[in-house]
This record gives structure tokens, sequence and C-alpha cells, in this order.
């Protein structure tokens, strides 16, 4: 993989505001680590393997302000209700044995810190690429959280070999969640909503401390 192939992918996507998404397969786990190391700590691009399939996101400013308003939502209700986390962000997860490389939107274990999050956000403005559920899967992600249309989607882990569960890869839909059984989904959603940060964040901070 070559640095040329992001150029050329960012002189396509010079759209208005766009949540560009493409796939690449046949690539070995040495050009991924290589792509990777290219990139360092760039923030354009989020990428993703599994199994060969290289996906490569660049985030539109719809994406990232979503994700950094639930992030900044998330961290008010672990400080005003004392509960222990380590927030691990976008952070380059991967385990060659697995075949599986991830980038989270946000990212976070809960108690004490570990090698993967127990606790992933995604913020979904497009469809498509690789499984995101198979990729949490196989780093054994407790609880995976989708943002999509305007509202939640939560995943618990369960079993990966129950037949029931396997369009989720193993993990359940819930209503809501088990490694935070005390947060108010529905509070949290309004707040994401608001198109307003400050009057969130205050709107949100009042509704935790009732």
């Amino acid at each position: 993989m070559q640095m040329q192939l992001l150029e050329t992918l960012a002189q396509d996507w010079q759209l208005d505001d766009p949540e560009e998404r493409r796939l690449i397969s046949n690539v070995t786990w040495a050009q991924y680590e290589s792509l990777l190391a290219q990139l360092g700590d760039s923030l354009a691009y989020r990428v993703n393997y599994l199994d060969g399939v290289l996906e490569i996101v660049a985030p539109s400013r719809r994406h990232e302000t979503g994700k950094t308003r639930i992030g900044t939502l998330l961290e008010i209700y672990f400080l005003e209700t004392d509960v222990e986390y380590f927030p691990l962000g976008s952070t380059t997860f991967r385990q060659a044995a697995r075949q599986v490389g991830t980038e989270p939107d946000e990212s976070y274990c809960l108690g004490t810190e570990k090698e993967f999050p127990d606790l992933v956000i995604e913020v979904i403005v497009t469809s498509g690429g690789s499984d995101r559920l198979e990729r949490f899967r196989r780093l054994e992600v407790q609880e995976v959280w989708f943002w999509q249309s305007d509202r939640f989607q939560i995943y618990h882990l369960r079993d990966a070999t129950a037949t029931a569960l396997a369009q989720t890869f193993g993990y359940e839909l819930i209503h809501h969640s088990e490694l935070l059984p005390d947060l108010d989904l529905h509070l949290l959603s309004e707040c994401v909503r608001n198109p307003n940060p400050l009057a969130a964040a205050k709107a949100f901070r009042q509704g935790i401390q009732k």
C-alpha cells in the first residue's frame, strides 16, 4: 500500500462534507501494518482490516461532530456518577492472529484499563463496509453502541456460537446498556440531538443530577 492511494482517494473525495468509504480486497497483514505506519497519527482517515479486506474511511464533519458530542456527554456521565473510566478514543486496536484491526469512533475501558476496550461507540452516517460487529467480536469488546438516524442501537456480546445471534456475530440487540445500567439512554439521545453543544451538556448534567 502506498500513500499515493490515499492521495488519489482524497482528490476523489473533495465534495461537500462527504462520508466516503472504500473497500480494498486481498490486502496482506504486512500491507495493512505498512499503511498504518505511513499514516502515523493522521486524523484524516480511519483504517479497518478484516480477513484481507481493508476499509478506508474519510469521516465527514457531521460524523466527527456526532462522535465528539457523544464522547463529551459520556465523560460528563462518568464524572457525575463516579464511574472509573479510561478513554481510548480512536486508538488502533489490532490482533494479527485474528486478522483484525479497527479504529472505533470512541472507546472506553471501564473499571480497569485493558488491552482492548469494554465499550465502543460508532457513528453511522453511511452504510456499507466490512462487518463492524465481527471486528469488535474478535477483540472481545463487550458492548457496541451505534448512533444512526438520531438514535442509539446497543449490542452486548453474548455467545458467538449461538445460532439465533449468527447475523449479529454473537451480539444481542438490547434496550439499555448493561455496562452502564443507570444511564438514561433517552436523555442521552435527546442531548446528542441538541444542536447547541453547551446547552446539551448543561441539560445532560442537570438530568443526571435529578
